[in-house]
């Protein structure tokens, strides 16, 4: 008996040793085979490919086509029928076909219908003009040589006109500007019976630029009112203006030098004495 028990207790503790540290024993542990099986389930990380996704993005390109909707606002072009305004430019056109003349003698082309304004131009014998325009009693005619760019006045006996040359609208146009001078100043004007006398300061100019003074009247002349210019070179200037007329005369000055005409002044014009009957006296 104490034989058994010296032989079998040796192999049990053996025993019960390997049970108790068989957990740091690597021959005496399970091989983790089963393990790898865990290691599988990372397979299904290819489930990322939904990432893919975005694609839907590319739906989003066609709401950019809803943008297009704005080309309708160039409908604005219709604005462009304003264009009709245009027909406005049928009032350019004369109503009368200009009368033809031809120049018969050397004369000289003026800035108004007179000889008392400035020289513009000459025309000479055989020189063709349109004639344009009349002052009132159809002595002057307003007319483009066709020898010159621009138009002047030139009297109408030194033309062959071809027509009757009070079919020509009457007419009267601007004079050239000029502010190297001022104005007359102090203008006054008296009446001595038929004659206005009209003064005022003369004007310091060079030698050079010096044209003198130009009146440009309304006066009444055989119980008509009659555009009537004087050109003189220094005040006083006296014009005729008789009674008779239904329209009050009148008259403006200007300062004139070779360049043109300054701003005109109001000539205060004298009326034309009536002569009225005496109030009757008081009688007892």
């Amino acid at each position: 008996m104490r034989r058994w028990l010296v032989i079998h207790i040796p192999i049990a503790l053996v025993i019960l040793f390997l049970l108790g540290f068989r957990e740091q024993i690597p021959f005496l542990q399970p091989a983790p085979t089963a393990t790898p099986t865990a290691t599988a389930t990372n397979t299904p990380t290819a489930t990322i490919i939904p990432s893919i996704t975005p694609t839907a993005s590319s739906t989003s390109t066609p709401t950019r086509t809803a943008t297009l909707t704005r080309t309708p606002t160039l409908t604005q072009t219709p604005t462009i029928t304003q264009t009709p305004t245009i027909t406005s430019t049928p009032t350019a056109t004369p109503t009368y076909a200009p009368i033809a003349a031809i120049v018969l003698q050397q004369s000289n082309c003026r800035y108004g219908p007179g000889a008392a304004y400035l020289y513009e131009w000459g025309l000479y014998p055989d020189v063709r003009v349109d004639i344009l325009g009349r002052n009132d009693l159809g002595t002057w005619v307003y007319v483009h040589p066709w020898t010159y760019f621009e138009n002047c006045w030139v009297n109408a006996s030194l033309l062959e006109i071809r027509g009757d040359v009070m079919d020509a609208p009457e007419y009267y146009g601007r004079l050239p500007y000029s502010d190297l001078y001022r104005p007359p100043s102090n203008v006054s004007a008296t009446r001595d019976g038929n004659d206005v006398v009209v003064f005022w300061d003369p004007i310091p100019m060079t030698l050079d630029d010096d044209r003198g003074y130009l009146l440009e009247t309304w006066v009444c002349r055989d119980g008509q009112l009659i555009f009537t210019p004087v050109h003189v070179d220094y005040p006083p200037a006296v014009i005729e203006d008789q009674p008779g007329c239904l329209q009050p005369s009148s008259g403006r000055l200007y300062t004139a030098e070779k360049h043109g005409y300054t701003q005109w002044v109001l000539i205060p014009w004298p009326a034309y004495p009536t002569n009225t009957p005496p109030p009757p006296s008081d009688t007892q």
